[in-house]
């Protein structure tokens, strides 16, 4: 494409800049509506998985089915955008599927899950923000990137480090006054307020370890995109192995058949929502995105769902907004666009 262009005559070239503002225009509001879409997407798959574990569902039986509805709506995407691809998949790319499924999506998803037992909807979210700083950490740490301490862009990676860390310590340490604002739409039980504040310790260890997991997993991306380059392709197959070995851990851990029975309920919602808008509808809007405005583009918008998972959990479940909570959800957003904006303009020879 870009060969085409450099070789088309000049009138022909002027006559496509005349026509690219409305393009480009109709991009400069589809674009953060689109990312806007993904952070509700997300809010809304951690408030729904929150009712139906709080209700009773087997952590296990909710993500294979999830990664298994998951894969089942990524599947024609595949066949039409990389048809015939899956030919290519041979065994070292198979075992790295494996691999990206078990570190990506099994095992972080399994913490993640118990932790937002543990904690709240609102707590829980924070810890999808911080993965980026997590990764950087992570990063640093395994010399991977260099920290540059001297240049701007460098010390305000470690400011963004600092301040979202530092709120998330506020929120997991500090209440203060609990703010009234409205009455819940679903009552939740007082057992299970209580129940989250004594496990409150358990649930933030368990997050910590999804944040971790999920770190190690975007490390080892690029080396499952080197040896099988497709995309859609790929993210079928590994929410396909991670549905098969989510399922295979819980009937060792689950045998009776009422685990992993479902009905015509908030269970069966939880589970289409999470596979065809948090997954495959996500998927495309954050590919889309990433075409029209580059990789930094879709992280920016991160912090948008700790807003929007923080009103909302309180208007609809009745999670509890405190003055800690608010300053620590202050200081995460700050820091994650401080992180993110100076990731995003460091220049090339930073890197």
């Amino acid at each position: 494409m870009d060969v085409e262009a450099s070789a088309s005559p000049a009138a022909p070239a002027k006559e496509e800049e005349k026509a690219a503002p409305p393009d480009a225009g109709e991009a400069e509001w589809k674009a953060p509506a689109a990312m806007m879409l993904v952070q509700l997407f997300t809010t809304g798959m951690v408030l729904l998985s929150k009712v139906s574990i709080g209700g009773g569902m087997f952590v296990l039986a909710l993500l294979a089915y999830r990664s298994l509805f998951g894969a089942a709506f990524i599947l024609p995407f595949a066949l039409i955008q990389e048809r015939g691809k899956w030919k290519e998949m041979d065994w070292n790319a198979t075992g790295w599927i494996f691999l990206n499924a078990f570190i990506g999506y099994a095992v972080p998803m399994s913490l993640y899950y118990y932790g937002l037992h543990d904690t709240t909807a609102s707590y829980a979210i924070i810890f999808l923000n911080i993965i980026p700083l997590t990764t950087f950490i992570l990063s640093f740490v395994l010399r991977v990137e260099a920290l540059h301490i001297r240049t701007m862009a460098g010390l305000l990676k470690i400011t963004g480090v600092l301040l979202s860390v530092g709120g998330t310590m506020i929120m997991s340490l500090y209440k203060g006054k609990i703010l009234h604002l409205w009455n819940p739409i679903i009552n939740h039980h007082s057992e299970e307020h209580a129940d989250v504040a004594s496990h409150q310790l358990r649930g933030t260890i368990l997050l910590a370890g999804s944040s971790f997991m999920f770190a190690c997993w975007y490390l080892i991306q690029s080396k499952v995109l080197k040896v099988y380059p497709y995309k859609y392709w790929s993210s079928m197959a590994t929410c396909l192995v991670g549905g098969f070995q989510t399922a295979l851990a819980g009937v060792i851990l689950r045998r009776d058949t009422s685990s992993w029975k479902i009905g015509w309920d908030i269970n069966l919602v939880t589970i289409v929502y999470s596979g065809a808008l948090a997954t495959a509808a996500k998927y495309s809007l954050n590919s889309w995105a990433v075409a029209k405005k580059g990789p930094s583009y879709p992280p920016m918008f991160s912090p948008l769902s700790v807003v929007f998972t923080v009103v909302l959990g309180s208007i609809f479940i009745g999670d509890d907004i405190t003055i800690g909570s608010l300053i620590g959800t202050v200081l995460v957003i700050v820091g994650t666009y401080v992180f993110l904006w100076a990731k995003a303009n460091e220049l090339p020879d930073e890197k």
